[in-house]
């Protein structure tokens, strides 16, 4: 349920279906007593049916514990895992399970007990089965789809429907250690979101996921979980496996939630119960749910944007000159910022940077007074529930985005240091003006939001910008805690300057280990831009891959990157593959435009063009604190046509 793989119709060298010569009584023996028995059978027909949020089963017990403890071994022994990242999970996946029969001799005689549980689970006794007790209709023994994954501690895959394609019954079956139980309080959980059904503004009914999940299914040795695939209902993820804090027990094996996952798909042509025409209308379907999942009328937040007053600001008569930066404006803005920021050399200096780079990170942003008040406010709340009275408010959907928000309202009274950054500073027209000087653009109306992400809840998926004219975008970033990987790049420069001067050997020993601790200790919370596909690169893959839940894939140590590199970010263009998949490249076009980890007091402008995907990475549990920082979208104003104009007179 985390990856699209490679669906398989088998077919032996004579090109005929694969055939199997298992009587029903071998089948069944592959399974746990009693499971075909009618009135088993009834009572999970029954359960399904009542189920919620939306229709769903548990099987405790699936398959014969002896086979599928071999099963295990196998896997533990011989199947190959990748680690693999995107915005919406991190995993460690095995390759391909359909086309088992199509290995070479020698790998296949690895693997005899996992071949006997494919075969039974596509087996025509088990799927009639699962048909009967989900009301699903009949399923396919040809295309056959399914992968081992892994979750490791800090592993995770975020909400989303499995609406692809084929796909009519999704499944997972736990292969955690049978001697070992999983406890609850490890993570890894299946959990199931209710859904909303909303009437858009052209009428239309769309189902939108509730922010929170209502159905917890904690992982079990031998337990199957499966549901009907179910366009814009079916929303699920898989929580974050815990890692061991200081003082649990060390007697968990690892934590390891291994699971063979993957669907059921509709009968194929030459099969009993094959309806020609269906999978055209499925693949239909798919497409207006994908489109109708990127409806974001009842999104929220809502883009709340504030028109600065510049009239109280002009001489009269002179509305249509350019308000000037004056002493007034630097008055009011060294109440806030470092003072090196407003000297006539820095901005002007960052004019020049911002004009070839399109983005600036300036780290120590804030006057240390401000920043000290500031931090000491943060600091009260990190880790702890707003009041309901403050102002916050959930975003949703959770297949986009979950974290907590609060609007700037420039004419809300200002208790506290956080409030004046979000209402006096930010939305002030000093500031504008001294952002603009910096960036060298005309900018209008800006939008203002602060975000809050939450440890082992919030994250963004990776979102395009589609508008047509470059917008600018900062982010402030104010989290007071440490371990998110841009503080640690000092401590790392300083360990490595001392390995320097001790020898190469020991440099060599630096560098290993904090590669080592950085894959270890990842906590997610950086904000990463990437590049976006052409819009007129065609997509060559097939259907079921251009409307997947693959996500956008994040190269090593992103985590720690910090800054733009040497690309612009509304320049670059990046060739397309799947839609959904940015595929690291090598280190000089890793994709990465841009990266923003979790810090203290820096604020990162960037100049964002048409089709540059945004998000930041889920928050693990092990974090030490939530991500806190507060974004800008601001208008640019193109100033081409008065150029154009001017040089014409000329």
């Amino acid at each position: 349920m985390v990856k699209r793989k490679h669906e398989t119709t088998e077919a032996d060298s004579n090109g005929s279906a694969r055939k199997t010569a298992k009587s029903q009584s071998d089948v069944h023996a592959n399974f746990g007593d009693k499971l075909f028995d009618r009135n088993v059978v009834t009572k999970y027909r029954d359960d399904y049916a009542k189920s919620g949020p939306y229709l769903h089963t548990v099987v405790s017990g699936l398959i014969n514990d002896s086979l599928l403890r071999s099963v295990r071994r196998e896997i533990i022994d011989n199947v190959h895992f990748t680690p693999k990242e995107t915005d919406i999970y991190k995993i460690h996946q095995s390759g391909d399970l359909a086309n088992l029969s199509g290995l070479d001799p020698s790998a296949l005689k690895l693997l005899p007990s996992l071949l006997t549980l494919r075969d039974s689970l596509y087996s025509s006794e088990f799927r009639a089965w699962v048909s009967e007790v989900s009301g699903a209709g009949p399923l396919s023994g040809k295309k056959t789809d399914m992968a081992v994954n892994v979750y490791a501690p800090g592993c995770h895959l975020l909400c989303h429907d499995d609406v692809i394609g084929t796909r009519r019954v999704s499944y997972i079956l736990y292969l955690t250690d049978p001697d070992t139980p999983w406890q609850p309080n490890w993570g890894g959980a299946l959990r199931l979101y209710p859904t909303e059904e909303k009437t858009d503004s052209d009428g239309k009914k769309v189902r939108v996921p509730h922010y929170d999940f209502t159905k917890v299914i904690p992982p079990a040795w031998n337990q199957l979980s499966f549901f009907t695939v179910q366009p814009g209902q079916s929303f699920h993820d898989v929580e974050e496996v815990f890692k061991r804090k200081e003082g649990e027990s060390e007697h968990d094996n690892g934590r390891i939630r291994m699971a063979i996952s993957g669907w059921f798909h509709i009968p194929q042509e030459g099969e009993e119960g094959f309806e020609p025409g269906l999978e055209e209308k499925l693949a239909e379907r798919s497409s207006l749910q994908q489109l109708q999942s990127k409806n974001d009328e009842f999104d929220l937040p809502q883009e709340q944007w504030i028109d600065h007053d510049e009239t109280a600001d002009k001489a009269e008569g002179a509305e249509e000159e350019e308000v000037e930066f004056d002493e007034k404006d630097m008055d009011f803005l060294i109440q806030y910022m470092t003072p090196q920021y407003l000297t006539p050399d820095t901005v002007e200096e960052l004019s020049e940077l911002f004009a070839e780079e399109s983005s600036l990170q300036l780290a120590n942003f804030l006057s240390k007074k401000f920043s000290a008040r500031l931090r000491e406010d943060i600091e009260a709340h990190d880790g702890k529930d707003e009041p309901a009275t403050d102002g916050w408010a959930t975003a949703t959907p959770p297949h986009k985005h979950r974290y907590r928000f609060k609007h700037a309202n420039p004419s809300a009274t200002t208790n506290s240091a956080y409030d004046e950054l979000l209402n006096k500073f930010l939305p002030s027209l000093a500031f504008r003006k001294w952002l603009s000087l910096a960036t060298g653009l005309t900018l209008a109306k800006s939008s203002i939001l602060a975000r809050r992400f939450r440890k082992s809840l919030d994250y963004t998926l990776a979102t395009g910008y589609n508008k047509s004219e470059a917008q600018l975008e900062y982010c402030l970033n104010v989290t007071p805690s440490k371990g998110w990987g841009a503080d640690e790049e000092e401590e790392e420069e300083e360990a490595a300057n001392e390995a320097e001067k001790k020898g190469s050997k020991e440099k060599g020993k630096a560098k290993a280990a904090t590669s080592k601790e950085e894959e270890d200790d990842n906590v997610g919370g950086y904000e990463l831009y990437m590049a976006g596909d052409d819009d007129d690169d065609e997509d060559e893959d097939d259907d079921d891959d251009a409307h997947s839940d693959h996500g956008v894939n994040i190269p090593p140590n992103a985590a720690s990157a910090t800054g733009a590199g040497n690309r612009r970010i509304a320049k670059h263009k990046k060739k397309a593959a799947d839609p959904a998949i940015y595929q690291a490249g090598n280190e000089e076009d890793d994709g990465i435009l841009f990266s923003n980890p979790a810090n203290w007091n820096t604020l990162s402008v960037v100049l964002r063009d048409r089709g540059v995907l945004r998000f930041v990475k889920y928050v693990s549990e092990s974090a030490k604190g939530d991500r806190w920082d507060v974004v800008g979208a601001v208008e640019v104003i193109d100033d081409d046509d008065d150029e154009d104009e001017d040089g014409a007179e000329e």
